[in-house]
């Protein structure tokens, strides 16, 4: 029987009137839903004709406007993607996949913004004094260079962003940002959850620490798991200025699970202005042997081999910029000063430590990993680490922190302990596995 012409006194029917009864409670707010329960119960002509005819305009509207939609959001992608890649004058196919373009340094895409447009990089600075030495290779710690490529003198490595990065991304508009979320440290109402060291109450010039590199598990695209250091200034309003450094493990920015070497700035709290790393104006690159957003290796093992980076991020006394320096004395590039409303002085607080994205999926708390995985108490080997913990100081001076406080925001999903000793200065361990029975 063509149940479509009949008085829906056929099984299909009765069927086929429940499921289009059905689906339209998910596009409707009546108040006369209890109606609609009836006649599930007592199938209508009416209403068979009436779902049907309605069901097929909705797939009609829907045939009509979504293609017009899938084809404005490709054009902002492809309109994004000109900004974002600039014509390289060399590319380097990395193992994992990525293609980093050695772009000409006066072109990379900081020079795009407002403030910064005609200029070039500027030279290097006076660098604080005590530093510490560190044992690690700037020019080894990233796949892309292993195979000894490199890029030409005057030029800068850039992450080629692929239109499959984009998207993977939540919305175009929103590509290579964080999402805006409350950033005190004593709430993840948001989803983010952390793990962090940090100093507060005077006036800071910058921060210097060497961070535990691993590849923690990631549950989900729509998670990441980071290790990072903070240096802030401003309110926890909307004029929260922040520049961030360190490593991450983001399937949604970057398409796997590699931790990568990364770097974010704001000056209104997540809102409009920043991004990670060189997806939008602000950064000034200068080295041309550091891909940031690139993949690094080697990672730590548990209970075996422990690698670890040294970042240092300060203020130059004579122009204000506050400079990235991996290793010894290997300069990655500059925040200008004119990026930043409260941080064009000092900061206010430093952080450093763990942040993960807590989706909770299927309604549980997610197993995204912070750090190694393990707990703090498990120790070295195991657990994640910061050491050798410092600041600058007004004079550009790098010195040890005084009044170090720690916090977890759920010790039992991930947790944090520190600690000073003669080798490691500050330190501490922090991380954790998530989901586990005292973690449901």
């Amino acid at each position: 029987m063509d149940c479509s012409t009949s008085s829906c006194s056929c099984s299909c029917c009765r069927w086929r009137s429940f499921f289009k009864i059905s689906f339209s409670f998910s596009f409707s707010s009546s108040p006369i839903i209890p109606i609609f329960v009836l006649f599930l119960l007592v199938p209508s002509p009416f209403f068979c004709h009436a779902r049907s005819s309605e069901t097929a305009a909705f797939r009609a509207a829907n045939r009509t406007f979504r293609p017009g939609e899938e084809l404005q959001k490709l054009k902002m992608i492809k309109a994004r993607l000109r900004d974002i890649n600039k014509p390289p004058l060399k590319t380097i196919q990395s193992p994992d996949g990525d293609i980093i373009d050695c772009v000409p340094s006066h072109q990379q895409p900081a020079f795009d913004h407002p403030l910064l447009k005609g200029q070039k990089p500027l030279d290097p600075p006076e660098r604080p004094n005590g530093q510490h030495s560190t044992a690690a290779a700037a020019e080894t710690f990233q796949l892309w260079s292993v195979s000894g490529e490199a890029c030409p003198e005057g030029t800068v490595p850039i992450r080629r962003t692929s239109k499959e990065d984009m998207l993977r991304a939540s919305s175009v508009q929103r590509f290579g940002k964080k999402v805006r979320r409350h950033v005190r440290r004593d709430t993840s109402s948001t989803g983010h959850e952390h793990a962090v060291g940090y100093v507060s109450g005077d006036q800071y010039y910058g921060a210097k620490a060497s961070i535990n590199v691993w590849a923690p598990k990631v549950a989900n695209q729509y998670e990441f798991s980071l290790s990072q250091m903070w240096v802030i200034s401003g309110s926890f309003g909307d004029d929260l200025n922040t520049i961030e450094a360190g490593w991450q493990v983001s399937p949604e920015l970057y398409g796997d699970s590699y931790p990568r070497f990364f770097t974010y700035w704001t000056t209104d709290a997540y809102q409009a202005t920043g991004c990670y790393n060189l997806l939008c104006s602000g950064f000034v690159q200068t080295n041309n042997r550091i891909a940031i957003g690139a993949a690094i290796s080697p990672t730590s093992s548990y209970n075996s081999g422990q690698f670890d980076i040294s970042l240092l991020v300060w203020k130059d006394p004579k122009h204000g910029n506050w400079w990235l320096e991996f290793g010894s004395g290997v300069l990655v590039g500059y925040w200008p000063s004119v990026l930043f409303t409260h941080l064009r002085d000092h900061a206010s607080m430093v952080q450093f430590g763990g942040e993960i994205v807590n989706s909770r999926p299927s309604g549980f708390h997610t197993g995204t990993q912070m750090g190694s995985g393990h707990f703090a108490g498990e120790g070295f080997g195991k657990a994640s680490y910061f050491r050798n913990l410092q600041v600058v100081d007004w004079d550009n001076n790098l010195i040890p922190l005084q009044n170090l406080r720690v916090l977890a925001d759920h010790p039992s999903c991930y947790d944090i302990q520190g600690g000073i000793n003669r080798v490691w200065g500050n330190y501490f361990y922090y991380g954790g596995p998530g989901r586990n029975v005292r973690c449901p």
